[in-house]
């Protein structure tokens, strides 16, 4: 019988504020002496950015402006003119090309509120000038007579297409969370993450860096990872567990293994890995003992003598062969080839590897799909993908493109606010308190606000993959996969 994760109750959206007093704003409003706390602005606003305290009018939640999108904007209904709307300068430096500061305060109103924001961002593509950004997903023209309800449709994916005796899990949502081990990041963003997945009834990897006990609670709903350098790996760990995951390699430094600067090797992480406090850790390139299909057969094999009923799940980059990578997995056993291509990463990859070596997803998931279909074991095998994927948009994308589901990191850190400073790698580079082993820093996240914004902004995904699906005229994700003519290049448009 399939088996399917249960939740204790489906997950609701819970209006979860910044954690910091003045939320970064894409525009400011100045009021000026002239003000006369008419009240006029409070009342024309639809968004609350105005508030009346004590006879006085405050601007109290610039952050809500959506600016030139508003139907009726505060500053032109003024009758002393006693507002000014203008750009936050603050706001452009947050991000990069791919996460634009649009995107990054996009996510945050999703982490927020749970849908996306009204007007004055763009939360569909970011600023790179390709890959997902030169993507459209083509729209049928609205219509009121579609043939399902929104409650219908179906966004849930099978891990274990193998139909063996492992498991048979079904994730509710089409995604689940990437590794991001104790030590790069701190152990309250990883409950958060691994909280939000049993909620959502999906899963969360655990990395390379070990098994917390704390997420001991959540077993269901954990994948723990068996990277190279075996940290934290134990007969335990992998018995108590669905899905185990073998890290071959990961997109934004492929060809080169981990490295846990000494600063992050706090006491806590040194005793996880069995290593030595302040020390830096790397994880060896490649696993030494896999130089070919019947060597990971051999790991696979491995995995199921100790624990018959798991999943493997397969991560590996996207070099030029990675079509016959992926069969490989399949006739070695795996379940899940999971496919991360060159845009993932956090701030802690090094410059020189990351987008430059590996393959680009886009390009990497539809090689594999058609390899696999013409192998005719495309129907047997889970294709997951990650590596830059920022937006419900993306994740119908790469679907299109071929995918069953989407594995998911940056956004995860994003929803928590993280602004894209790009220094992961340092023990107190963090000042948010997400990518830090620092316990001060760690102590800025409350484990239930992180939790909540994380299943708020993938709720959020979910609402907008299911209109998405609607418009499209199909009531399930399956439908969706590997149907490329739903997609258009902007470079190619007639």
């Amino acid at each position: 019988m399939n088996r399917e994760l249960k939740r204790k109750k489906a997950p609701e959206v819970v209006r979860t504020p910044s954690r910091f007093r003045n939320p970064i704003a894409k525009y400011r409003i100045h009021r000026s002496n002239a003000c006369t706390a008419c009240g006029k602005c409070v009342e024309v606003c639809p968004y609350g950015v105005h508030e009346i305290r004590r006879g006085k009018v405050l601007t109290r939640n610039s952050y809500r402006c959506v600016g030139p999108d508003c139907p009726t904007p505060c500053h032109q209904n003024c009758p002393v003119q006693a507002l000014v709307l203008k750009p936050n300068p603050t706001f452009q430096t947050m991000g990069d090309s791919r996460w634009t500061p649009d995107l990054l305060a996009s996510a945050w109103y999703m982490a927020e509120y749970g849908k996306t924001p009204p007007g004055g961002l763009e939360h569909r593509i970011g600023g790179s000038g390709g890959g997902f950004d030169k993507l459209r997903i083509i729209m049928p023209p609205r219509r009121d007579d579609l043939p399902h309800r929104e409650e219908d449709v179906d966004v849930g994916v099978e891990l274990n297409r193998r139909q063996d005796h492992a498991h048979q899990v079904r994730i509710q949502v089409p995604f689940y969370g990437g590794g991001m081990s104790y030590g790069s990041v701190s152990i309250t963003t990883m409950l958060s993450r691994i909280k939000a997945a049993a909620l959502l009834g999906t899963f969360c990897c655990t990395g390379e860096g070990g098994y917390p006990d704390e997420l001991k609670p959540y077993n269901d709903h954990v994948i723990t990872q068996v990277a190279t350098g075996l940290f934290g790996v134990r007969e335990e760990t992998i018995q108590r567990v669905r899905i185990v995951e073998f890290k071959y390699a990961q997109g934004a430094k492929p060809g080169l293994g981990g490295h846990l600067l000494g600063d992050k090797v706090t006491p806590g992480v040194a005793r996880m890995r069995e290593a030595v406090v302040g020390y830096p850790l790397f994880s060896p390139f490649p696993f030494h003992s896999v130089y070919s299909v019947e060597d990971h057969k051999k790991h696979v094999d491995w995995i199921k003598s100790i624990n018959p009923r798991a999943l493997v799940s397969v991560k590996v980059s996207t070099p030029t062969d990675v079509d016959m990578v992926a069969v490989g997995s399949y006739y070695a056993g795996a379940h899940i080839i999971h496919l991360d291509g060159s845009y993932g990463g956090t701030g802690a990859a090094p410059d020189i590897a990351k987008k430059n070596i590996a393959m680009p997803i886009e390009y990497a998931v539809p090689k594999v799909h058609r390899f696999l279909q013409q192998e005719g074991v495309r129907d047997k095998i889970t294709v997951i993908a990650s590596g830059g994927l920022r937006t419900p948009h993306d994740v119908a994308k790469i679907i299109a493109l071929g995918a069953d589901g989407v594995c998911t990191g940056t956004a995860d850190l994003v929803a928590l606010e993280c602004i894209r400073c790009h220094n992961c790698e340092s023990g107190r580079g963090c000042a948010r308190g997400i990518a830090t082993t620092d316990p001060e820093l760690s102590n800025l996240i409350d484990l239930e606000w992180g939790t909540q914004r994380i299943v708020n902004l993938f709720l959020g995904w979910r609402a907008e993959l299911v209109r998405i699906l609607k418009r499209l005229g199909m009531k399930s994700i399956q439908e969706l996969v590997g149907r490329r003519d739903c997609l258009v290049h902007l470079d190619y448009m007639k």
